[in-house]
């Protein structure tokens, strides 16, 4: 997977009898849903999702953007951003246009209402991160998401044929 590295060869039958809780994509799922259910619990009432959270990060750090560049910031299909734009649009926490300069392109930035939710969440979404990895000590932490950005990084360089961002860059207040 864009690493060099050949993958691992394991028979179908060695892999069928390998417990499914013990499989890397069934653990994956499952610390998704370990972080969501934090991240719920610690929003509370506010009706954010991880990725609504991620794409109101986005706007908070680099002000209006265009969408497809979004789209790519936060690892989400332009379609599928399109529709949770108009949801976020509808509570009156961002705004769209379309400038004058080119037709074709679409812009997103934050409402004044998104900006002060988005503080309002600042301190409750570093304590679901934080939750979320509690079980690791400081060093587990760090090394837990460098693997997890190598990963990303190694499948992102697959498949755009570049040269993906580091670890470093990848990592952040994200959801």
């Amino acid at each position: 997977m864009g690493n060099g590295r050949p993958p691992p060869k394991i028979s179908a039958e060695s892999w069928r009898r390998q417990p499914v809780e013990s499989r890397p994509g069934f653990l994956i799922r499952r610390v998704q849903q370990v972080h969501t259910a934090l991240f719920s619990q610690e929003i509370g009432a506010e009706r954010i999702t991880p990725i609504m959270y991620s794409v109101m990060s986005a706007l908070g750090q680099n002000g209006a953007m265009e969408q497809t560049r979004l789209a790519r910031t936060v690892a989400i299909d332009k379609t599928n951003l399109a529709d949770l734009l108009e949801r976020l649009r509808k509570r009156g926490l961002v705004a769209r246009r379309v400038p004058q300069a080119d037709r074709r392109v679409r812009l997103a930035t934050l409402t004044p209402a998104g900006q002060a939710l988005l503080d309002a969440m600042d301190e409750p979404v570093a304590r679901a991160h934080a939750r979320t990895i509690a079980a690791l000590d400081p060093s587990e932490q760090a090394q837990f998401l460098d693997f997890l950005a190598r990963i990303v990084a190694a499948s992102e360089t697959e498949a755009d044929g570049e040269t993906a961002a580091t670890p470093a860059e990848r990592i952040g207040a994200d959801a």
